[in-house]
């Protein structure tokens, strides 16, 4: 939240314009200096990304290791573009757990449905709008990343009227209104902001803190948990994953600490899992073992 964006608004605008004018092949050969860039620029998301390479691949990770890492996020952030502009059939996209999703909607009782900066969120929002329409609400931090963001919702305003910004007062009261009304809520789970509750898990061989206040929530609101993970396969293709979690709606007070527990554990370990089938995905370029 208190590191500055290193790119400009110009520049994100360029790529975007550069994106649906030259097409997907021309473009992708940008991302190759553009991540040439921040392998010399930004050392402390370098120092990061080897850090995080180490503990995923089991070795000391070399140039291309972190040079993989750097482009599989510009190519994700490249590919919203195209998903914006809803043109999904520049893309090979694989659903597994798609019964899922239909059962939850069947409740017709809202859940919740937690990612992480794993591969492409942008991709799972466009299965969920091809799937879900409406009843898909995404609930994100927006101030850490406001150049892009400004430059993403330009490309599809309509998408930006089902996000609710965390970190208002009235931000729980528009997430329970949401899920009264049937809707499945996305949210990114990895990621603690300072003073935040939190349960220490082992992910990746060593301690890391991930935040309650999601299963919280959920616990406290008595809704359902899944998961929700899109993988960046490279090229064109990606897989989509969706899993149950944990079922909160008969959590009663007395259990809630315990069951919120257990939930942030379990989200953990998934997370470890797909963090090992596709190492150069995992788009947290900080210390996260801080």
């Amino acid at each position: 939240m208190a590191r500055p964006e290193l790119s400009n608004t110009a520049t994100i605008r360029f790529m975007a314009w550069a994106a649906m004018t030259l097409g997907r092949p021309a473009a992708r050969l940008l991302l190759y200096p553009i991540c040439c860039y921040f392998l010399l620029f930004s050392g402390q998301a370098r120092s990061a990304s080897r850090a995080y390479l180490r503990r995923v691949l089991d070795r000391e990770p070399g140039f291309v290791d972190t040079f993989r890492h750097f482009h599989a996020f510009a190519a994700t952030i490249l590919d919203r573009v195209y998903l914006l502009h809803d043109q999904f059939y520049r893309f090979d996209i694989r659903v597994h757990g798609a019964e899922v999703m239909e059962e939850l909607l069947k409740r017709g009782q809202g859940c919740f449905l937690l990612g992480a900066h794993l591969g492409s969120f942008e991709i799972v929002r466009a299965v969920g709008r091809r799937a879900m329409g409406p009843k898909l609400t995404i609930a994100m931090y927006e101030d850490n990343a406001r150049k892009i963001g400004s430059v993403m919702e330009a490309l599809n305003p309509d998408l930006h009227r089902q996000v609710i910004a965390l970190g208002h007062v009235d931000s729980i009261l528009k997430v329970e209104a949401a899920l009264a009304r049937g809707e499945v809520l996305g949210i990114l789970a990895d990621r603690t902001l300072k003073g935040e509750g939190s349960v220490a898990c082992n992910f990746l061989g060593e301690e890391a803190r991930f935040a309650v206040g999601p299963f919280r929530i959920a616990a406290i609101l008595r809704r359902p948990v899944a998961l929700m993970f899109g993988i960046y396969r490279g090229g064109n293709r990606y897989d989509v994953h969706l899993e149950r979690l944990v079922d909160l709606t008969r959590t009663e007070r007395s259990q809630r600490d315990r069951a919120v527990e257990e939930a942030v554990r379990g989200y953990a370990a998934r997370l470890e899992y797909y963090c090992r089938v596709a190492p150069y995905n995992w788009f947290n370029f900080y210390d996260y073992w801080r």
